[in-house]
């Protein structure tokens, strides 16, 4: 109901209706802002100390070694399998629909005044930053990674700090696994404050954005938003394949229960912000095991965004359309490979997507002014694209979850 309201409120507020001018427009709306920026303010505030206690409280949880080897390689490989297929579904149906085709370049230009604008400073991407990038992955400083947020970096750590401690004696990690117990609460206690904003924070987002972007600049991109709303529904078609086939739970009653988590992310556009709901709605209406939901959903909110491949493989692939640019297999496979990447490595934060999406414009020969072309709509679908990414971290909970309980119950015959 915030959604709509703050819809129709932005729709007083813009261009069409002629009612309010620009600068009071710009005034009311960055007042109805405030309670989304407190939002998300909060929710950074305490994300990082709920992921890093999460994952090594998910970690210990397994109980073994053998058992993490066993969740944790097998997750990796499902993340990785999972964003390929929606890198190819979004491929498919970009070259399909060829939205690019339909829109006329100099009328887009025109009504973004994109006449007189410098590209942005080019940054080479190449082979021989990947090994440089691999070994950027460990944190040579903690700390440093903990203040700058570099989630990847903090997750890594986690991850290894968990390893050991399942290497020690229980009695040795006992009273660090009380202390993160503690901290695990006191977030979750944060967030549960911080949801009371989400309705407020929700309409204050959509009215701004529909007073800036009205309804008419909507329009010219109306293709392009259609055919990246088709792929993720594809996608969405897939998770149901996986819920069904491999999890063996009825789709209704299943996504009735991801209901929550997935509203909000439509609102926030944050799979950081929605995490905590996550777990809570995996643990206590999904039954699923805490030492999976704990482990798979703070590190699919980071390294699984099949939606934010999907759009990113979409948004390139129109912009060559728009741009009459010939894309040759390598570079696709390139496109492909950095997509892939920078998906896995993409901050769970509202419009990180847009900021990647230049590194593999530039690797794709496109010029990076493209991206401004996108970002009237980008927030609409980074609405839609985070919601996929949690759909997708709450159906792989349900995989390995089904997963983990038929190993179980071989393990004693």
């Amino acid at each position: 109901m915030a959604l709509f309201f703050g819809l129709l409120f932005g729709i007083f507020l813009g261009p069409e209706t002629g009612i309010v001018d620009k600068t009071t427009a710009d005034l009311i709306t960055e007042w109805l802002s405030i309670p989304a920026n407190l939002f998300l303010k909060i929710i950074q505030m305490i994300i990082i100390p709920l992921i890093f206690a999460s994952i090594i409280r998910g970690l210990t949880s397994s109980g073994s070694i053998e058992q993490l080897q066993k969740i944790g390689l097998s997750a990796a490989v499902y993340f990785v399998v999972t964003t390929a297929i929606a890198l190819t579904i979004g491929i498919i149906v970009v070259t399909t629909i060829e939205p690019g085709s339909f829109i006329d370049s100099s009328l887009l230009r025109e009504s973004f005044e994109l006449e007189n604008l410098e590209p942005v400073e080019n940054y080479e991407l190449t082979i021989h930053d990947i090994p440089q990038g691999i070994i950027g992955i460990i944190p040579g400083n903690p700390l440093s990674s903990f203040l700058s947020g570099e989630m990847l970096s903090i997750i890594v750590f986690a991850l290894i700090i968990g390893v050991s401690m399942i290497s020690l004696p229980k009695q040795s990690s006992q009273p660090i696994l009380d202390l993160l117990e503690s901290i695990q609460k006191i977030t979750m206690k944060v967030v549960s404050w911080a949801m009371r904003l989400a309705p407020f924070a929700a309409f204050g987002l959509i009215a701004g954005i529909t007073s800036k972007v009205g309804l008419s600049a909507l329009t010219g991109l109306g293709a392009y938003m259609i055919t990246v709303v088709i792929g993720l529904a594809m996608m969405m078609l897939v998770y149901m394949l996986i819920i069904k086939v491999f999890s063996k739970r009825p789709l209704f009653a299943t996504f009735k229960m991801m209901k929550d988590p997935q509203l909000l992310a439509f609102s926030t556009s944050s799979s950081a912000a929605v995490m905590p709901l996550s777990i809570k709605t995996a643990e206590e209406q999904m039954k699923i095991k805490p030492k999976v939901s704990q482990f798979i959903i703070p590190l699919g909110a980071t390294i699984n965004m099949d939606g934010t491949a999907l759009y990113q493989i979409v948004a390139v692939f129109f912009l060559a359309q728009l741009f009459s640019i010939d894309l040759s297999f390598t570079t696709i496979l390139l496109i492909t490979l950095t997509a892939l990447a920078a998906s896995i490595g993409a901050p769970s934060a509202p419009g990180t997507g847009i900021v990647i999406l230049s590194t593999i414009l530039i690797a794709a020969g496109i010029p990076p002014v493209g991206v401004v072309l996108l970002l009237g709509v980008d927030r609409i679908l980074d609405m839609t694209r985070t919601m996929v990414n949690v759909t997708g971290d709450l159906t792989a909970c349900l995989f390995f979850d089904n997963r983990i309980k038929d190993d179980i119950e071989i393990e004693p015959e």
